[in-house]
């Protein structure tokens, strides 16, 4: 069957699809999914640190030296003072007032070798946050084999 088509003035709706809101909605989907993904996956591998074979000694000054000893347990200490807390924010408080405000005092960080790496971290981070530039971290030589 073939259907004639009217002759006339008959107009022809042109049909129109607005996808404003769906490429927002594409848009908010995919910020999230790009803030709730994970980059970086922490790797499985068992790494033995190496020591030191050489190294120089600090330079001697006039200045008052700091030093933050971290023990194996992640206790905190400055200049032999054993502090509270071991965190963040009392580390911060001793270094400042045992600094004076001074922030160009030599800094040396002494961790024992089985303390955790957020441990010496946190002091490190302790130091950046508070302004020091002059930060040493002191290793141990190994010892000669019989």
């Amino acid at each position: 069957m073939k259907f004639r088509r009217r002759a006339g003035n008959v107009a022809r709706e042109e049909v129109f699809l607005n996808l404003t809101s769906m490429i927002d909605v594409i848009f908010v989907l995919l910020l999230f999914f790009v803030v709730t993904t994970t980059f970086i996956r922490p790797s499985q591998m068992k790494v033995e640190l190496p020591e030191a074979v050489s190294g120089t000694p600090p330079e001697a000054s006039e200045q008052k030296p700091l030093e933050v000893a971290i023990s194996a347990d992640g206790t905190f200490s400055l200049n032999g003072q054993v502090l509270v807390k071991s965190d963040l924010a009392t580390l911060m408080t001793a270094l400042q007032k045992e600094s004076e405000g001074n922030n160009n005092l030599p800094l040396t960080i002494s961790a024992d070798g089985k303390a955790t790496h957020q441990a010496v971290v946190t002091a490190m981070d302790a130091a950046g946050k508070l302004g020091f530039s002059q930060l040493r971290i002191t290793t141990v030589e190994p010892q000669a084999s019989p």
